[in-house]
């Protein structure tokens, strides 16, 4: 199923590129338009997850790089890993100081999982699992292609229409330059849209891999609970387009509340503990 919703976003925003050329250049903004589309798909699909990762600011861990962080979450998503039947991902720490976690990836074996430094300072080992187990719960769903893709194109489409708002598009019979102002109101409809594309289901089911593999809810429970309290404390400084992508929305104010892809704290907490009377 989610594969088949990269492919209709994947072609949706490819259409929305090709009116923003035809808009922009006419035929030849259309031409090119279609080139860009081409480029657009082949690097969503290979390269979006170096993309969230180069977006967020993450650094690598490993034995060699933050070891002592290592030392703490490695042996914990082997053993989830193990339990999941899937392959170990790559670990990356956020220099932020706001707790939350991601994944990314085109598939299992090629995936990444996130943490912020700030996660790892309020979290105890059990609610640090349960995050983890959370992530790696997208990784064996395979919600992350999507997650990816979604973040690349509404940074793209971003982007783009702040090029077109600042070098202009096409003019009319008395010099306007109507598809700036259109576009420019277009390109943050069009996130929150790609944004909302990623199902609010992702997060229950996610959750519940989480319980499932770990043994029990209470350690994802008590780490929801701390990442509602810490993200009011410290709010975190994230692209929109990346809101949701984390474990917890980082952006809770205004048009992204009302476009979140995330159900309420209270919502996830009472599913969890729901399913597990």
């Amino acid at each position: 199923m989610n594969s088949i919703k990269t492919v209709l976003l994947l072609g949706g925003m490819s259409g929305v590129l090709l009116f923003m050329g035809q808009s922009f250049g006419g035929q030849q903004g259309l031409v090119l338009a279609f080139g860009g589309a081409v480029l657009m798909n082949f690097f969503s699909y290979f390269f979006s997850e170096k993309m969230a990762l180069s977006m967020s600011g993450a650094q690598r861990v490993s034995g060699e790089e933050h070891s002592q962080i290592y030392a703490r979450i490695a042996p914990m998503t082997e053993r989830l890993t193990q339990k999941m039947g899937l392959p170990m991902p790559r670990l990356w720490v956020l220099p932020e100081e706001s707790p939350n976690a991601f994944a990314t990836g085109r598939n299992p074996s090629h995936s990444s999982v996130a943490v912020s430094a700030g996660l790892l300072e309020v979290m105890n080992d059990q609610e640090l699992e349960a995050v983890i187990a959370h992530e790696l719960g997208h990784v064996l769903n395979r919600d992350i292609l999507i997650s990816s893709v979604a973040a690349t194109l509404a940074a793209a489409i971003t982007g783009l229409a702040r090029f077109g708002f600042f070098f202009g598009g096409r003019r009319d019979d008395e010099g306007r330059s109507g598809s700036n102002i259109f576009m420019l109101i277009l390109a943050p409809i069009a996130a929150l849209l790609i944004q909302m594309a990623v199902s609010r289901t992702r997060e229950y089911a996610a959750d519940a891999v989480s319980a499932k593999y770990t043994g029990s809810p209470v350690g994802l429970v008590n780490g929801l609970r701390k990442l509602d309290s810490w993200s009011q404390r410290i709010p975190m400084e994230a692209s929109p387009s990346m809101s949701h992508m984390y474990i917890f929305p980082p952006m809770m104010g205004g048009l992204s509340k009302l476009f979140s892809t995330h159900p309420s704290t209270e919502q996830r907490i009472a599913a969890l503990l729901g399913s597990h009377l």
